[in-house]
């Protein structure tokens, strides 16, 4: 009788035992399922929907200019508050009504050049002032008239570089604002390119992406202002550990607590894949997918501690919702 109820005991010992293994194997299956990077739907944006915008951040405040919304080119501005989630409308751009065109900041001031108007490429540049709500033309853009450039600022200098003025370019032009002149930039080694993607990390561009001659461009580079180098590629199939492909076009990228990112875009079909690049290793993770719908030619706001992404168009589907993404958040679908 002993004996029987000694291996009784030791069955139920074994069966309890193992029930707690498998539900703290489970636990651990949990955490390793779970990923960083969350995407929380904020305000929709009051204007009319659009893709292919200009957009710059002074502040915490973004800014929101031009446009194509399927029907017109825009030319209105508005200014969203990141601090309250809501948005004014302000001064209108005098320039031409266009999609396609780059801004950047610099020393509290947005500026905004080149472009498509439906019929002719542009080359003016302007530039906004917030406090007093307005509008100065500025020198012309040095380089062809064009659209599907990039543009950003480095420091007290903005620059233009790469896009489509009949051909794909690859020529990179630097703006002085105490002059208010144009100088032809230090030489770029990559590639031709229109739609291209670039991300600024303490004074660093971060330059790739894009497509030239029917093709998605591979090359990736960072640009300081004097020196161009070239780093690992965005189509990485040498390392069996690490392999990934991110190439696309008309995506849309930003910089966040030392990080850069790239979402959406076009690679073949429109997508929602996320990446996160880590300049001190010189490496990509992949991240959750943009919770919003496949996009392409999306806009972005970076402030101190939040991002966004925000419009873009699905073939003639063009979005007016905006986006924050939290990259020390598990994702959660259901926020």
């Amino acid at each position: 009788m002993k004996k029987t109820n000694l291996i009784q005991k030791s069955s139920i010992l074994f069966l309890a035992t193992l029930i707690m293994s498998l539900f703290f194997i489970g636990c651990s299956d949990d955490d390793d399922d779970d990923e960083y990077g969350n995407w929380v739907e904020s305000s929709t944006f009051d204007g009319d929907s659009r893709a292919n915008s200009v957009s710059f951040t002074i502040g915490s405040k973004g800014y929101l200019v031009t446009g194509y919304d399927g029907d017109d080119y825009l030319a209105d501005t508005w200014e969203y508050n990141s601090d309250s989630d809501y948005w004014v409308k302000k001064a209108p751009f005098p320039g031409t009504a266009r999609s396609g065109a780059v801004g950047f900041t610099i020393n509290g001031k947005g500026y905004l050049g080149t472009g498509y108007d439906g019929v002719d490429k542009l080359n003016d540049f302007w530039e906004y002032d917030p406090n007093a709500d307005t509008w100065t033309q500025k020198a012309d853009f040095a380089g062809t008239a064009r659209y599907g450039a990039i543009g950003f600022a480095i420091g007290n200098d903005g620059y233009i570089g790469t896009g489509y003025d009949g051909s794909e370019q690859k020529d990179f032009w630097k703006y002085d604002v105490a002059s208010n002149t144009w100088e032809q930039s230090v030489g770029f080694g990559g590639q031709k390119r229109q739609n291209a993607s670039v991300f600024t990390i303490d004074d660093v561009a971060y330059i790739g992406l894009g497509i030239h001659n029917g093709g998605y461009e591979e090359d990736f580079y960072a640009f300081n202002g004097t020196t161009w180098t070239r780093l690992t590629d965005l189509d990485d199939d040498e390392d069996d550990d690490d392999d990934y492909s991110i190439l696309l076009s008309s995506g849309a990228a930003f910089s966040l607590d030392g990080k850069g990112y790239v979402t959406t875009g076009i690679a073949g079909s429109i997508t929602t894949n996320s990446w996160e690049y880590s300049p001190a290793t010189d490496t990509w993770e992949e991240l959750p997918v943009f919770e919003g719908s496949a996009r392409q030619n999306a806009s972005t706001f970076t402030f101190d501690t939040k991002a966004f992404v925000l419009m873009g168009r699905s073939g003639t589907y063009y979005f007016d919702d905006v986006w924050e993404f939290r990259p020390n958040e598990l994702e959660n679908e259901d926020d």
